[in-house]
């Protein structure tokens, strides 16, 4: 079975949570119309900050809270786990659907899913990564990638590894794990960091150091205080990963039948 994405996101990023940076100031000026020098200049009060007042461990508060109330969200990046870099993208909904791509060792693998069915279709490599680290024989390996081979496998609630595999597709769960009592400890101690900017959007980041850990999350500083971004430096598993889309739909295109194999018709072992 393919490793679990979005607990080693938790663990590389949001347990460690870091960092909220304040947008820069804005400044603009506008002309007036018409021919010759402009007589006066007019110029754009900075925006103000929304997180002026608060420590940085409130801004980090204040940032989960948002976050948990998402409905939907998009997380891509790479983090490293079992000491292999694992890049993820993932559109995942509060109705449990989710679609997206993981990649490692140079494998691939797509992962859909809708009305409580997991798919996953992944290529040679990925079958072949996957499988070996679940300790299964050349012969078994071998087997197992004719049968999936071009095809979705397809893992019903309750066949084996639906509820790892599935749970990456949970909303639910990544974001109550932001809230435990244990990551709200880790969330205390934070600095704030310079103002920055995530994909165009104003952030204010927060920063933590372990030591030879830095963890950093930065926070929109426009809208809702989402997290938009986290990054782990040193340590062994660095990471980072962005988030966005939120609360836009997730749209699942289930496979056609004659493309799937159910996993209760592989053998005993493959992995899910």
């Amino acid at each position: 079975m393919a490793p679990h994405p979005h607990r080693k996101l938790l663990a590389t990023a949001v347990v460690c949570t870091a960092a909220v940076v304040a947008g820069p100031a804005t400044t603009a000026a506008a002309w007036a119309a018409g021919a010759g020098p402009p007589a006066a200049a007019v110029t754009m009060a900075p925006s103000p900050d929304p997180f002026a007042d608060l420590t940085a461990d409130e801004i980090a508060d204040r940032a989960v809270t948002a976050t948990q109330s998402a409905t939907s969200l998009r997380m891509a990046g790479r983090i490293v786990t079992d000491g292999q870099p694992l890049d993820i993208d993932f559109a995942v909904d509060d109705r449990d659907q989710c679609t997206g791509v993981m990649k490692i060792k140079g494998g691939t693998a797509e992962l859909r899913k809708a009305d409580r069915i997991t798919y996953m279709k992944g290529d040679e490599a990925f079958w072949r990564t996957s499988m070996t680290s679940q300790g299964m024989s050349e012969a078994q390996i071998d087997t197992t990638i004719e049968l999936v081979k071009g095809r979705w496998l397809k893992i019903a609630p309750g066949q084996p590894g639906s509820s790892d595999l599935g749970s990456v597709c949970d909303l639910d769960e990544l974001l109550s794990d932001l809230g435990k009592d244990k990551d709200k400890a880790e969330r205390s101690g934070l600095t704030r960091g310079p103002d920055a900017e995530v994909d165009g959007t104003s952030v204010a980041t927060l920063v933590k150091k372990d030591g030879g850990e830095t963890a950093t999350v930065s926070v929109a500083q426009e809208g809702k205080p989402y997290i938009l971004k986290m990054v782990k430096t040193g340590g062994d598993e660095p990471g980072s990963i962005t988030l966005s889309d939120y609360d836009k739909p997730v749209k699942v295109v289930v496979p056609p039948a004659d493309e799937t194999v159910d996993l209760s018709k592989l053998q005993r072992g493959t992995p899910a």
